[in-house]
């Protein structure tokens, strides 16, 4: 089973009243197994840049200014997702994005039935939790430490830990090293890079009510009890 785990960033949240997509992101997993293979492509919006859309992805107008425009490189990300589910966060704010683009563009629309939202996965298993991103990474002991502004390609990096996290266990390679990219925002890249360590170990559920009954539990068995060998 083939899925593109992606993530957008944007000039604001209503692509109705003239908001664009201006960087995509996109990391490839077969059988829940990151390729290596990943997608990465900044986008002219052909429009201003809002300070706070900015202040949340760090992309100015000057440096997008020389970048293609979501036209020219709109079929060759589809060519890239091909028919793979797509797994986003937050998933309706980045579909209805980029069909908007794509129908600007006059390329086919995203369909629903093969989008996975992490959100709503996350709403479910944790319900009343903060499911954001960065609260997920915490919660999994991700290193989000290199997301100090949002970026399309190291946020799909990011959620596709999450996503294996969600799903019952995260896989061991990513692709999060430098890409050699193609023309068409592609890459096929050699992973280098492996889980880390949790930053810190996790926290102890045992409480010191329960060690102690515990305690006097094992002291009722007497000397033959096992967790008295040593």
């Amino acid at each position: 089973m083939r899925e593109i785990v992606l993530d957008t960033e944007t000039t604001g949240l209503d692509p109705s009243s003239g908001d664009r997509i201006v960087e995509i992101g996109a990391v490839e997993l077969h059988n829940h197994m990151p390729t290596g293979r990943t997608y990465h492509q900044y986008v002219n919006p052909e429009r201003d840049m809002p300070q706070e859309a900015f202040d949340v992805h760090g992309l100015s107008i000057a440096f997008l200014s020389d970048k293609p425009v979501f036209a020219r490189i709109g079929q060759g990300f589809l060519d890239f997702i091909g028919d793979a589910h797509l797994v986003i966060h937050n998933a309706a704010f980045d579909i209805k994005f980029l069909n908007a683009e794509l129908g600007w563009s006059g390329l086919p629309q995203l369909q629903w039935d093969r989008v996975v939202d992490t959100l709503g996965m996350a709403k479910r298993r944790f319900p009343g939790s903060p499911v954001s991103l960065d609260a997920l990474c915490r919660r999994f002991g991700i290193d989000n430490s290199a997301r100090t502004l949002h970026g399309a390609l190291l946020d799909s990096q990011i959620l596709a830990e999450v996503y294996l996290e969600l799903i019952g266990g995260r896989q061991p390679d990513f692709a999060l090293g430098a890409d050699r990219q193609t023309g068409d925002g592609a890459s096929d890249a050699v992973a280098d890079w492996r889980p880390k360590p949790r930053p810190k170990p996790l926290a102890d559920r045992i409480t010191e009510e329960e060690r102690a009954a515990h305690a006097r539990f094992v002291e009722k068995l007497g000397d033959g009890a096992i967790w008295s060998r040593r």
